[in-house]
């Protein structure tokens, strides 16, 4: 294989590895589930090097995400249900179908007009797909329907809100998502007692999230991005704390509390 540039050469390559007289057994040993886990990884690095600006890292990481896809498609071919080209055919498709302004004579003229149309033909091809699936009808065509459960919570969260807010259903003013947070606010408070049952704490810690979720929304905030990027900072300002700990000796512990605030104010203030 001296050309190494072409789809073609990668999925070989795959063929390859999942030959069963010569491939790799480790390849071989995998199934759609037990790759899961490798393919959600590769996303999420990808979001990163996004994140980190880094445009050779995006290179590589859309690489190890791509063979995510001819690995399962591989698998699926295998197994007679479809190939790559058939991936590739349906997204083609698909992009097509939800972008007449472009490929057909549709008037719209802007993003918020095509993400309305977006959302009118996602819905209307899960009511086409709905008796392929053969769960319960009503549902399957939902507004909500749909929204993976895969995905992380706070994605999902927002995903279903916007769904339920494409109809109607949604805060008119962004006062009304701040009264909501508080008053979720004060009903996790209220579980403090030791007595109140466990599962009503987990209750309404998630309500209080799900309106946060709702809050970052109204606020034109991505919640999974500003969490992510708390978490960084939190990292970097901790980080900051033991460097300075460690200057005088020291490691992080109780007994240390008030040196840890300082050192963490001054973090805060730096960064």
């Amino acid at each position: 294989m001296s050309d190494q540039t072409s789809i073609d050469t990668l999925l070989a390559i795959m063929a390859r590895l999942r030959d069963p007289t010569s491939g790799c057994p480790w390849d071989l040993a995998q199934t759609f589930r037990s790759i899961l886990p490798y393919t959600l990884e590769e996303a999420y690095e990808v979001a990163e090097a996004i994140e980190r600006g880094t445009l050779e890292d995006l290179r590589d990481e859309l690489g190890d995400l791509l063979l995510q896809v001819v690995f399962h498609a591989r698998m699926a071919q295998e197994q007679g249900a479809f190939a790559f080209p058939d991936v590739v055919r349906a997204i083609c498709d698909k992009l097509v179908r939800r972008h007449p302004h472009v490929f057909g004579d549709a008037d719209l003229s802007d993003a918020a007009a095509v993400r309305q149309h977006w959302e009118q033909a996602k819905a209307a091809e899960r009511g086409r797909a709905a008796p392929a699936h053969g769960g319960d009808p009503l549902a399957a065509q939902g507004v909500l329907a749909g929204v993976a459960a895969a995905l992380p919570a706070l994605v999902r969260a927002e995903k279903l809100q916007r769904r339920a807010a494409a109809v109607g259903f949604d805060w008119d003013a962004i006062a009304g998502v701040f009264d909501k947070v508080r008053e979720e606010l004060d009903e996790c408070h209220a579980t403090l007692p030791e007595q109140t049952d466990p599962t009503e704490r987990v209750h309404e810690v998630g309500d209080l999230l799900f309106s946060c979720v709702n809050l970052a929304r109204h606020l034109g905030v991505d919640a999974e991005q500003a969490l992510r990027a708390a978490n960084q900072r939190f990292e970097r300002r901790f980080a900051h704390l033991e460097a300075g700990l460690a200057a005088q000796g020291a490691r992080p512990g109780p007994q240390v509390r008030a040196e840890m605030e300082r050192l963490w104010d001054d973090a805060k203030a730096h960064s």
